[in-house]
């Protein structure tokens, strides 16, 4: 499948790394694919990834996956003038200065992306948890929960498959609205890890019986 990254941080880098293992083929969306940093992220990566400005690179790919700093998504997603009904997985979190969820008018962060990005089927999904359990995600060799929130039962389905491929066990909390309930469990996250020392070598797993 081809997968365009927008955001070339840790937690793209992170997906990237996974999904090239599954066979696929990534491009990363940059504002500026040609300066010195985007060039590195190609160096990272030999012969295997490729660098974009980001409506270049969702023009390419089957599914497109927002992984920028809360105060750029706007500015990507409403720069990208058709997603042509993509698959668009949010990986944000509306962080406010304090480790707080900035009030979002649509509700939650994801239902904003939902709403920015018109044409595409939005699903939240990898903004509970730190880039290095995208990287491994099992403890005791054992997966850990990512949930996944959207209205596009088919897109969710395509999100399904690419978590599992990274070794998540995934769980389907419902329509974008439930982004409200996912976004304070990314806070929850950082609070435990870099607040209360438990480190980043923690996730959530939710168990069954």
């Amino acid at each position: 499948m081809k997968i365009a990254i927008l955001g070339t941080g840790n937690v793209g880098q992170a997906l990237a790394t996974g999904w090239l293992r599954a066979g696929h083929v990534i491009t990363f969306g940059s504002r500026q694919p040609t300066d010195e940093a985007a060039q590195a992220l190609v160096a990272a990566f030999p012969n295997k990834v490729a660098v974009a400005d980001h409506a270049a690179a969702v023009a390419q790919a089957e599914v497109a996956v927002l992984a920028v700093p809360w105060a750029a998504a706007e500015a990507v997603v409403k720069g990208v003038e058709d997603w042509g009904n993509r698959i668009l997985i949010d990986a944000t979190n509306p962080i406010a200065p304090g480790l707080e969820l900035a009030a979002v008018e649509a509700g939650s962060g994801g239902e904003a992306v939902q709403a920015w990005a018109s044409g595409a089927r939005v699903v939240k999904a990898f903004n509970t948890t730190g880039y290095n359990n995208m990287l491994d995600p099992h403890y005791d060799g054992a997966s850990t929960t990512m949930f996944i929130a959207g209205n596009d039962t088919e897109a969710k389905q395509t999100v399904t498959a690419l978590t599992a491929a990274l070794g998540f066990d995934v769980v389907d909390a419902g329509d974008i609205s439930k982004a409200r309930l996912l976004e304070p469990l990314a806070l929850l996250w950082i609070n435990l890890a870099l607040v209360q020392g438990q480190g980043r070598e923690i996730a959530l797993k939710l168990v069954r019986r």
